[in-house]
């Protein structure tokens, strides 16, 4: 998971052969730009497509009952998504920040095999991440959350958080004040500077990493 304002990644993104166009195996897929926090499609719209992150980053959510909201995955450049069992998304995605996504033919995506391989890939590495993600939310104190999340960003001197607050508590399965009152305690650590409330420098990474549980 590597989500701050530096969202863009040189990644090979999928361009149909010739011979596969010809054989009307793929076609090119559509780029689109959107803005920040704008919907890419909400949960249930139809499963027309296969989408994959040109640049930017962007979140996958499910909504509950009451309103509120569980952010599932947090994905950047070279990851794909909106492929699933069915015709329905099973969850709708909102971009973090500016985003460019190439929008495959679910139908064009199935049949070929080139893009079967690299989805295959990325589900592999999915699967590694949903794991951990699971341990977070399931297992790790509020304080171990933030601690993980920090962690897991760009390790640059000073971070540009592209979430906010809230989104951030969506992710880890917390209140926004609950991540209020753990940015604090680590500030009070000394294992991070706030330099205000969307720019972080992670001061002590030992200490977060001994906190997230990485050795």
């Amino acid at each position: 998971m590597q989500i701050a304002t530096d969202t863009q990644r040189h990644e090979t993104t999928f361009q149909p052969t010739s011979a596969s166009v010809a054989a009307g195996t793929a076609k090119r897929p559509r780029l689109q730009s959107f803005a920040a926090h704008a919907e890419v499609f909400a949960e249930g719209d139809a499963a027309t497509a296969v989408w994959e992150i040109v640049e930017g980053a962007v979140m996958l959510y499910k909504l509950l009952p009451d309103g509120r909201r569980q952010v599932v995955e947090l994905l950047g450049p070279g990851d794909f998504f909106g492929f699933g069992i069915g015709d329905e998304t099973d969850c709708g995605a909102e971009t973090v920040t500016a985003a460019r996504i190439h929008a495959h033919d679910r139908r064009s995506a199935e049949e070929s095999a080139e893009l079967q391989l690299r989805l295959m890939a990325h589900l592999r590495r999915r699967v590694r991440l949903i794991h951990e993600h699971t341990v977070l939310l399931g297992r790790k104190s509020a304080l171990e959350r933030l601690a993980t999340f920090l962690v897991g960003l760009p390790a640059e001197e000073v971070i540009e958080l592209a979430l906010t607050r809230q989104e951030i508590a969506d992710y880890l399965g917390l209140t926004i004040e609950t991540v209020s009152r753990s940015f604090s305690e680590l500030r009070r650590r000394g294992a991070i500077v706030l330099d205000r409330q969307d720019r972080v420098r992670l001061t002590d990474r030992e200490a977060l990493e001994e906190l997230a549980g990485f050795y």
